[in-house]
């Protein structure tokens, strides 16, 4: 294809990333770089006949003056990036220097806001993620295998959770696992303790969050790889039987590795989709026990009064940085395995 004709070809694609990809990311790189104005305060002192008292007052005629003459705020530059609410270089220098165990230092550099929500997030990424893909094979395998009749039920009932509203689907659980619902009464029955709750721990409210991520997720990989089954050369997989190979040794040897771009595929979606957990700890109320990278930014967005939005630019940053460092091994391979296919 001629370069000139390549151009004009791409060029609604160039400019659509441009316009909702670029310019937004340049936008909030621009924002988590200022901070928001200060009120201006004024101080007046009245006298009486007992003595004087100073009051303080807001100035909101300055104030909005203030911040009609700099919109985006007082620049602050890469501070906002280092302060307690996010790097907290001080306070990981001082737990290092003070702190003689990794045990405690981790223990205390958890304790920030920051690596809270980070270890949250990469502990339900990292967990879900393995689990939908090697889930969401089987189950395409298994469907795969049954009879005509049964295929279109089973395809059914397995993407109905996908077809749910995340935030409903959280709900869903949440009430089933409070102590009136089935699977909260049920655990107290069988333990016999009323007070049991699964949403007074914070590790097994962390572990209701991943069930409830792999259950929401995993219609998405099951379809992919179904679909990918339907590609997989025929006379392959009888060459493999008369070889004498068993149903693991030619999901292994055989389907797996033909269905290996479809993994990268979907690997990155859900890297990509899991880094960014928001809706099943709203629709959990688990924030008290587990907070992620993007509730983290929602607070800071409805902070009351006062929206944070350099706070939350500087956190939205950081989380794109978060999942492109996890993309990059699996796009490390896909480029060599690229290369090694074209040489």
């Amino acid at each position: 294809m001629p370069h000139r004709t390549f151009f004009w070809f791409i060029l609604p694609t160039l400019a659509a990333m441009v316009l909702f990809i670029a310019l937004p990311l340049v936008s909030v790189f621009i924002q988590s770089l200022h901070i928001q104005h200060e009120q201006v305060i004024v101080v007046s002192k009245s006298c009486g006949p007992f003595g004087c008292k100073e009051t303080t007052a807001v100035d909101t005629a300055a104030t909005a003056a203030l911040r009609r003459e700099q919109p985006l705020g007082r620049f602050n530059g890469f501070g906002t990036y280092t302060n307690r609410s996010h790097l907290a270089f001080e306070e990981v220098g001082k737990a290092w220097r003070s702190t003689r165990s990794m045990g405690g230092f981790f223990a205390r550099v958890l304790n920030l806001p920051f690596y809270k929500a980070l270890a949250f997030t990469l502990a339900y990424t990292l967990v879900v993620t393995p689990l939908v893909l090697v889930l969401g094979l089987a189950i395409a395998a298994g469907v795969n295998n049954l009879p005509k009749v049964c295929k279109g039920p089973s395809i059914v009932v397995s993407l109905l959770p996908f077809l749910v509203t995340p935030l409903v689907g959280s709900l869903i659980l949440f009430w089933m696992v409070d102590g009136d619902g089935i699977i909260g009464a049920t655990l107290q029955y069988l333990f016999d303790d009323e007070s049991l709750s699964l949403k007074a721990s914070p590790a097994l409210t962390w572990i209701m969050l991943m069930v409830y991520g792999v259950w929401h997720t995993l219609p998405f990989s099951f379809i992919v790889f179904y679909a990918g089954l339907q590609t997989v050369p025929g006379d392959t997989l009888e060459a493999a039987m008369i070889d004498g190979a068993s149903k693991w040794q030619r999901m292994i040897h055989v389907i797996v590795p033909h269905l290996m771009p479809l993994v990268v595929f979907v690997t990155l979606m859900l890297l990509m989709d899991n880094f960014r957990v928001f809706e099943p700890i709203v629709g959990f109320s688990a924030e008290g026990h587990a907070q992620s990278l993007s509730w983290i930014i929602f607070k800071d967005l409805r902070e009351s009064g006062n929206p944070l939005y350099g706070s939350a630019g500087a956190t939205s940053m950081m989380t794109i940085i978060g999942v492109a460092i996890l993309l990059t091994p699996v796009l490390i391979r896909t480029w060599r395995d690229f290369n090694r296919r074209r040489h």
